[in-house]
């Protein structure tokens, strides 16, 4: 297990005190640099940064940055939302880390799914059961991993398998 503990530290962001969510940050016990690698392989960073090193991640909605000794998470409803994803990620880094025998590790960027696509693969019918003003709308909620598929109660086979399938080709593979 890399790591252990952490120390948590929840604010409102400085730049708008008027926003209604919060942001925390975990201070790291431990440093969990040597896994940074591991873990964007496993869960596929957005962005990594080499010196000083870090992963970024989009998690449904949710931009979380792991540095070496800190994990920042943004956009939360409450506390208990962040406790979630602290237990979360604190999961998959010690998984990562278990496993690392068996992950290529890399500090590259992966690929993400291009909004234009997306919506080439749904009907375009704007029917907004999905809860989303239109289908554009949806296309870049799921380019950014904030929706999937299964958030789009209308779409049947074939355009559903077709999405999956793109979809899957942006997941890391172990």
């Amino acid at each position: 297990m890399i790591l252990k503990e952490y120390r948590k530290e929840i604010f409102h962001p400085e730049c708008n005190s008027n926003f209604q969510s919060l942001h925390r940050i975990a201070r790291l016990d431990q440093d969990i640099g040597e896994v940074l690698p591991y873990l964007n392989s496993s869960l596929g960073g957005d962005s990594c940064t080499k010196e000083p090193p870090s992963v970024t991640f989009k998690v449904h909605g949710k931009l979380i940055t792991v540095h070496h000794d800190r994990i920042a998470i943004n956009a939360l409803k409450d506390e208990g939302e962040a406790d979630k994803i602290l237990e979360w990620l604190k999961q998959e880094i010690n998984q990562a880390w278990k496993n690392r025998e068996m992950i290529k590790p890399s500090l590259e960027s992966f690929p993400k799914p291009l909004i234009l696509d997306v919506l080439k693969l749904l009907p375009r019918s704007n029917c907004q059961q999905c809860g989303q003003p239109t289908c554009m709308v949806f296309a870049i909620l799921v380019a950014d991993g904030a929706k999937g598929p299964e958030g789009y109660p209308v779409l049947q086979d074939p355009h559903k398998t077709y999405l999956e399938k793109y979809l899957a080709r942006f997941r890391p593979e172990l």
